[in-house]
């Protein structure tokens, strides 16, 4: 039973910076959070000057100069082994500690069982799987999957590839998921035959469109990004689900983003082919980093990855605060180099990147790169 106190580093908690320290107890729970300069800011323990004391007497103190400390992140888009399919399914502590995530969503669960979420280190939610067979949705396979994972259930996902002819298995599966309360979460990509407009056209205020920076024939820059902020406007969520390479054309990406159409949620669609292996060492600090790389402004990135991703999954996840949970990231930019190529040899590379030094959950330390 220890206590702990990260000094020294800039401090993200969600929605603003502050600077100062962060102090939390045995019992995995934040004490104290700020500037000890600045009475009252952050809680009880700044007005009376505790801080200064606790991280004297912290039984561990980790100096984060010149980094982030940050929420836990919060990847909305993974792959977990024993959940999704056993092709890109990845242990789920190896898919994201090392990441600086600390709660994901896995996105097309059909296997395993609400028992094997509940063992799992990682807050966790799901998209259960929905087969699409023949132009129609599988709806009985849907509500299997459903069932399996209970009130972990946030929502379906379904797959728009070559083998989807319109939006009809779409339009089913949102009429079912709004019966039952659930999101719809759109897998789209460059095999699609269905046009980027139609496909939103389709989704409600919180459904989340992923892949939206795919290339091929029917993308988002097809109308000048016009249907990506249409349907933004309507409440839905636009997610990088950035697969390395294999789900982004990077020509699409940074033509969007020199046109200001960014994400809303920032995520690694990460599985055991991608993760250490697609860019040098995959996950989603690297997909921030490529953000960081094209100039969208830090805060942005930050909120995509804590309380704007939490929210999209309509969890309380991904910010600080004093008495709340010791979930926590510290992450540092400069010496990550990475460099992708997508499938039109489109190349994405810097020689900067972001790094997670430290990972913390529940008030443990799962994670430390030094």
């Amino acid at each position: 039973m220890s206590s702990f106190c990260i000094t020294g580093g800039r401090i993200w908690d969600g929605s603003r910076f502050m600077e100062g320290n962060l102090f939390w107890d045995d019992g995995g729970r934040i004490q104290a959070l700020g500037d000890v300069a600045s009475p009252g800011k952050a809680g009880p323990l700044t007005e009376t000057g505790a801080l200064g004391k606790a991280a004297r007497l912290a039984d561990y103190v980790f100096d984060a100069a010149g980094a982030l400390v940050c929420p836990g992140l919060v990847d909305v888009h993974t792959h977990f082994k024993g959940i999704s399919t056993d092709l890109y399914g990845m242990q789920a502590e190896m898919a994201c500690f090392p990441f600086g995530v600390t709660a994901a969503a896995d996105c097309g669960a059909e296997f395993g069982s609400r028992k094997e979420l509940d063992n799992m280190m990682v807050k966790n939610v799901v998209f259960a799987a929905v087969p699409i067979r023949n132009n129609t949705a599988d709806l009985t396979a849907a509500e299997e999957n459903v069932q399996k994972f209970g009130d972990k259930t946030i929502g379906l996902k379904v797959y728009f590839d070559h083998e989807v002819a319109d939006t009809v298995p779409l339009k089913q599966v949102c009429q079912y998921a709004r019966r039952l309360g659930l999101k719809v979460m759109v897998h789209c990509s460059d095999q699609s035959s269905v046009s980027m407009a139609d496909t939103l056209n389709v989704l409600s205020k919180g459904d989340i469109l992923t892949h939206m920076y795919h290339g091929g024939p029917c993308c988002g820059a097809v109308d000048d990004f016009s249907s990506l902020q249409k349907a933004r406007e309507r409440g839905i969520i636009l997610d990088t689900g950035c697969a390395g390479y294999v789900h982004t054309d990077f020509a699409v990406l940074k033509k969007a983003v020199e046109q200001g159409v960014l994400p809303d949620t920032i995520s690694s669609d990460i599985t055991k082919l991608s993760a250490y292996v697609r860019g040098g060492r995959y996950g989603l600090t690297l997909c921030m980093s490529m953000f960081k790389t094209l100039g969208v402004p830090e805060e942005k990135i930050l909120r995509a990855v804590t309380l704007d991703a939490a929210a999209a999954l309509g969890q309380n996840w991904g910010h600080l605060s004093v008495g709340g949970p010791a979930d926590i990231t510290v992450l540092r930019y400069g010496n990550q180099p990475y460099s992708l190529t997508d499938r039109e040899g489109n190349t994405m590379e810097d020689r900067k990147g972001y790094e997670c030094v430290l990972t913390v959950s529940g008030g443990q330390i799962v994670y430390r790169s030094l």
